[in-house]
């Protein structure tokens, strides 16, 4: 690795304040060398923090972190910030297991303010941060710096329209890529590329800014009295004022975010105007890297690469791959199924669809609410769309599935991607509570395939066997090795019958080839079981309740959350078929921390060995109440 003198004595903010500007932009410099040959080893996010270097020095140069507040949207772009405050040492660990998380974190620093893994909520924290500084007599600042791409997410216009009539010390630095991760979308991007090409206007307010700050003697009560005369000539010269004025922000900018004198001069007028700012700054998404900045998508989250080629290793065909190709083969047989996505096309594997297809294909951006109830629209009239989202993106679009689609019996599909455990990304990104927010809604049909060729069977019955709400839900990255022999079941459940046995395994998913091999290495010890497969999770078929109740144990191995989860629902209905015998859930319990997706497994002991565990010492319990069980379903059977 590169030497990197400044960087490597750049302990705190204190630090990076005693270096001046052309010291400033040659610890741009090592820090991005740092990027990329970090990132390169750990992977991560690398294209947007590339683009926000000179943008993180000048805001942690100008302002008194931590007594001010950063709150940084989505978090992916926290990299250079970490570097800054004091993690340059253990920067090599990033996103790696013990290390540093791939975003904002409390826990780990006080620099860190809020934890921040999914887009558009950074006004709305920061909102809050600053009026609590405000009644507690604070006098710091609280800045949020958030994408472009959160701007097409509608709370970061609920946040926006709260803060900008806070008067509170309130700074939103709009970060203008021209990105969320996908190309942005809609309103938004044409409305701040119409403010980007307004260069008279931005030559006249850079200029009236940089004569104030030169007389001496000004106070607060002038500077401000200026600065709305200043808006009276801008609105002569121009008669549609950017959106954020009208939400009650005084607007800087645009300003090149890759200019350091600029940056800190525009900081420092946001820091001396007494009421909400917006700062809009334009960079680069990947600068300073030829590769990113050519495609800043293919960087944006990448796994590893070669620096000096910019090659990343090659990879086998993921979950996700085979239900964007599985949607294509039915689009073109059936031109009633549409594709939906939020900002997130490549990842969830729907490139090949939008090519192909590109009048059933809608990227409505960083808005997965929309999405739901957009896909109820186009389904009240006769399309099938399918809604392609990350499990923990789901989350936010709760009320759109029950109140706008479950309620009007809407038939829509939701590829749930990255379900399970997700490796790298850590609690905000983890695919564990669908199954039980998902189970609370009247009608909704989930499948939760084990290998590819289950997700092509499921996918087919989401879209046409099932009325209502379907769901079929996938893990990241690569099937899970299938044993030989093992048969896709179109049925709900399957059942592999262990000679002799009085233990039952319930499980779905990927871990099903987990319990099968710890039932095979159970087996050989002499201790037989039976495997039972949901593969439809709800409604959970009635039949799996009268096998379970044959057994003198069940136990439920679950790869998501225990609460409300679909063990707990087994259980329940175990227990109403009338089951005597002993019941146990092996599932989630809490969030789960940066990992790689074996180890997480094993973390919550659901790996192979752990399964296998398990079952022996549940079999040690005493009480075997096999008799019982067959007497009460003795007593069913009698006239």
């Amino acid at each position: 690795m590169a030497e990197h003198p400044l960087l490597s004595h750049i302990q705190s903010p204190k630090d990076l304040k005693q270096l001046k500007e052309p010291e400033l932009r040659q610890l741009c410099s090592e820090v991005r060398e740092t990027l990329i040959e970090t990132v390169a080893e750990t992977g991560g996010h690398l294209s947007s923090n590339l683009g926000i270097v000179e943008l993180t020095v000048a805001l942690h140069w100008v302002f008194d972190t931590p007594h001010d507040q950063i709150v940084w949207d989505v978090g992916h772009q926290c990299y250079v910030h970490k570097l800054l405050t004091g993690r340059a040492d253990r920067f090599h660990t990033l996103r790696r297991e013990g290390g540093l998380t791939g975003f904002p974190c409390p826990q780990e620093s006080e620099y860190d303010t809020f934890v921040v893994g999914h887009s558009s909520t950074a006004v709305s924290a920061a909102n809050g941060m600053a009026k609590a500084k405000k009644l507690t007599g604070d006098d710091g600042y609280v800045i949020a710096v958030m994408g472009d791409g959160a701007m097409t997410g509608g709370m970061a216009y609920e946040g926006l329209s709260n803060a900008g009539r806070s008067k509170d010390r309130l700074i939103v630095i709009l970060n203008d890529n021209r990105m969320s991760i996908s190309r942005n979308v809609g309103f938004v991007a044409r409305h701040l590329a119409a403010l980007r090409s307004r260069p008279r206007y931005v030559r006249f307010k850079n200029g009236f800014g940089s004569v104030v700050a030169k007389i001496p003697l000004f106070g607060r009560g002038t500077y401000a009295l200026l600065l709305k005369l200043k808006t009276k000539m801008k609105n002569a010269l121009y008669k549609n004022s950017p959106i954020f004025e009208d939400m009650g922000f005084y607007y800087l900018g645009p300003v090149d975010g890759h200019n350091l004198s600029d940056l800190i001069r525009a900081l420092k007028a946001a820091r001396n105007i007494d009421r909400p700012v917006l700062l809009h700054v334009e960079t680069v998404k990947g600068k300073g890297y030829g590769y990113a900045e050519q495609s800043p998508d293919t960087y944006h989250g990448v796994s590893g690469f070669d620096p000096l080629t910019g090659k990343t290793p090659p990879s086998g065909p993921s979950f996700s791959a085979v239900f964007g190709d599985t949607l294509c083969e039915l689009a073109r047989e059936d031109a009633r199924i549409c594709a939906i996505t939020a900002a997130m096309q490549g990842g969830t594997g729907l490139s090949r669809f939008a090519a192909e297809f590109p009048q059933r294909f809608f990227d409505v951006g960083i808005a997965e609410e929309h999405a739901v109830t957009f896909a109820s629209g186009l389904s009240r009239n006769g399309v099938l769309p399918v809604f392609a989202v990350y499990s923990t993106f789901l989350q936010r679009c709760y009320d759109q599935i029950l109140n706008d689609t479950a309620i009007l019996g809407q038939h829509i599909v939701l590829a749930v991607d990255r379900a399970g455990i997700v490796p790298d990304d850590g609690e905000t990104h983890q695919g564990i509570f669908d199954v039980p927010f998902l189970y609370t809604i009247p009608g909704v049909t989930i499948y939760s395939p084990a290998s590819f060729e289950e997700l092509r069977i499921h996918l087919k019955q989401a879209l046409y066997d099932v009325k209502g709400i379907a769901v079929v839900r996938y893990p990241k990255g690569e099937e899970f090795p299938v044993p030989e022999g093992y048969r896709p079941d179109y049925k709900p459940f399957t059942l592999f019958r262990g000679r002799n046995a009085r233990i039952l395994l319930v499980t779905y998913g990927r871990i099903t080839f987990s319990v099968l091999e710890a039932a095979e290495q159970l087996a050989r010890e002499g201790l037989p079981v039976s495997v039972l497969k949901l593969n439809r999770l709800r409604p959970i078929d009635p039949d799996c309740y009268r096998l379970a109740r044959t057994f003198d144990r069940v136990l439920f191995f679950e790869e998501g959350s225990r609460i409300g989860g679909a063990g707990e629902h087994f259980g329940t209905g175990l227990t109403e078929a009338g089951y005597w015998g002993y019941y146990e859930i092996h599932a989630i319990d809490g969030f789960v921390p940066v990992c790689k997706a074996a180890s997480g497994l094993r973390l919550c002991g659901l790996d192979t060995d752990s399964i296998r565990e398990a079952v022996r010492a549940a079999e040690r319990r005493p009480g075997s109440v096999s008799e019982k069980s067959e007497e009460a379903e003795g007593k069913d059977e009698a006239p």
